[in-house]
């Protein structure tokens, strides 16, 4: 759908009553412009609507303040690379935070914008919401208690970023112990690996969005 590196404005951009609208041709997918400071310049009706404010609430705001805690650092990461020219474009499992901590799971996919200069000048982001997979994910699971107790604490701890070593230690369980557990956990949320893990969880509402350090919700606990 674009083509990176990108020398000039984002094409299909319009300035609507609000001038600061775009136009996609993507039934459902949320776009937006940022500046090399990551905030929101610029942004589609759908990013409006999927974020449930207008755009003199949103344009001016850090990019960042709308990503989930749990996968702020590698995102942030990949933006960082790409205003470093490092890399053209990317795309990874994102969960954003709406307004009342209502999570929004799905793909982001950053390009960097260049205006002439070796270095971009601005990123222009796509996010596809993951919405026919969580009604999917929220119909099976509903509020089923599907987790023991140190499933919930090592699910925690994931979200947070701990890898297995830190996890055994915290848990005083082995290092193979854990990683049973784990195994576990992807195939009961029927996903390939920790960061997909975390991002359904979220989408299903296992685990809080509202709460950092990462905790799950009661209800999903036997």
């Amino acid at each position: 759908m674009f083509s990176a590196p990108m020398t000039h404005q984002p094409e299909g951009m319009s300035h609507g009553a609000g001038g600061d609208e775009l136009h996609t041709d993507g039934p459902g997918v949320c776009m937006a412009h940022l500046d090399r400071t990551l905030a929101i310049r610029h942004a589609n009706t759908e990013f409006f609507r999927r974020f449930g404010e207008t755009s003199a609430q949103l344009c001016g705001r850090r990019f960042a303040d709308l990503i989930h805690p749990s996968v702020q650092a590698p995102v942030m990461r990949n933006f960082a690379r790409l205003l470093e020219g490092k890399h053209h474009r990317f795309a990874s499992r994102v969960i954003a935070v709406r307004p009342g901590d209502e999570p929004l799971t799905g793909t982001l996919t950053g390009v960097a914008v260049q205006g002439g200069a070796p270095d971009a000048t601005g990123v222009l982001v796509l996010m596809r919401p993951a919405d026919q997979q969580t009604v999917a994910d929220t119909a099976v699971i509903g509020r089923k208690k599907i987790l023991s107790k140190i499933d919930a604490k090592i699910l925690e701890g994931i979200a947070a970023g701990l890898s297995t070593i830190p996890l055994a230690s915290r848990l005083y369980l082995s290092r193979q112990g854990v990683e049973y557990h784990v195994s576990g956990l992807l195939r009961k949320l029927k996903v390939p690996n920790r960061a997909a893990l975390v991002s359904r969880a979220y989408s299903m509402g296992v685990l809080n969005v509202g709460v950092w350090p990462p905790k799950v919700v009661e209800d999903f606990i036997k």
